[in-house]
């Protein structure tokens, strides 16, 4: 018997993706997002402590160039003083300063650390979204927002790793973070852009860049 739920992102029907360990998961034939069965979440205590956990160290050299395989091709489409949000920012806003201090001011937004309601009520040339949407319990809503938030023109970089295709993804070491609970891919990406009347390109692996029209 196929077990299947409702898509988290458009609502179509999704089927069980076979796993070894057991976790249940849903892929969807429509937009390709995977989602990890709600059931199997962890509680909010426990998915904040995981976040506690994280190093998200400004000094650490590694750590900077891996945000700059976002903050780069966003840069790169930005007029000089464009200014933007960083939403999901961490326990450590490390990408908004980066963007900062390049001459691109950022604001930081993150439900669980800078929570700022005030910040999801304007709009920005530019928002960056960098190793958070596989964390989101409601992707649609939260891509909403994020569609929300752009400024005619506006940009939004999104960073998170593509999942292989559906027969490696059992084996896919990203998978095992327990907070990350939806996994996208290229279609996926290019169903958001369509859904939201944006355009995506992907100037760099594992990076989505949506543009607004102007």
């Amino acid at each position: 018997m196929v077990l299947e739920s409702p898509c988290l992102l458009c609502g179509s029907t999704a089927e069980q993706i076979k796993t070894t360990d057991g976790a249940r998961y849903f892929i969807c034939p429509r937009c390709a997002l995977i989602h990890l069965d709600p059931a199997s979440r962890l509680s909010a205590t426990a998915e904040l402590a995981r976040y506690q956990l994280h190093e998200n160290d400004p000094n650490d050299p590694e750590y900077v160039r891996f945000l700059q395989r976002l903050a780069d091709p966003v840069i790169q489409r930005l007029r000089q003083g464009a200014s933007g949000l960083d939403f999901g920012c961490g326990p450590s806003p490390v990408l908004s300063r980066l963007l900062t201090n390049a001459g691109f001011p950022c604001e930081a937004y993150d439900p669980f650390f800078a929570a700022d309601a005030s910040l999801l009520k304007r709009r920005y040339e530019y928002v960056t979204c960098c190793e958070v949407v596989e964390h989101v319990h409601d992707p649609a809503r939260t891509f909403t927002v994020l569609r929300s938030l752009l400024a005619p023109g506006g940009l939004l970089g999104v960073m998170t790793r593509f999942y292989p295709g559906s027969e490696a993804f059992d084996d896919w070491w990203y998978r095992r973070d327990p907070t990350h609970v939806c996994f996208y891919n290229e279609t996926t990406m290019q169903w958001i852009a369509l859904h939201h009347g944006l355009s995506v390109d992907f100037p760099r692996p594992d990076v989505a860049l949506f543009e607004a029209p102007a």
